[in-house]
């Protein structure tokens, strides 16, 4: 379980934890749980991802399911209240 494992960290730092972190989960005998403000560090680690806005699932899918998804780009870009 990592929650928010690359807050903090520069851009090089991020690159370098995805890259670790992508190492480890490649041959499938990790699972990992993975909290995570930064939608391109989850979009290039998560299979699948559940997102949240106040508490509630508002998406469940894969990462494209996820980028496609209009009440995601609502929530990430203010317009949910």
């Amino acid at each position: 379980m990592l929650d928010e494992p690359t807050q903090g960290l520069s851009v090089e730092e991020t690159a370098q934890a995805v890259e670790t972190l992508a190492a480890l989960m490649v041959d499938g005998d990790v699972t990992v749980l993975l909290v995570e403000h930064d939608m391109e560090v989850v979009f290039r680690l998560a299979d699948k991802i559940t997102v949240l806005h106040r508490g509630a699932v508002i998406a469940d899918g894969t990462p494209q399911t996820i980028r496609d998804d209009s009440e995601v780009q609502r929530a990430y870009l203010g317009g949910l209240a």
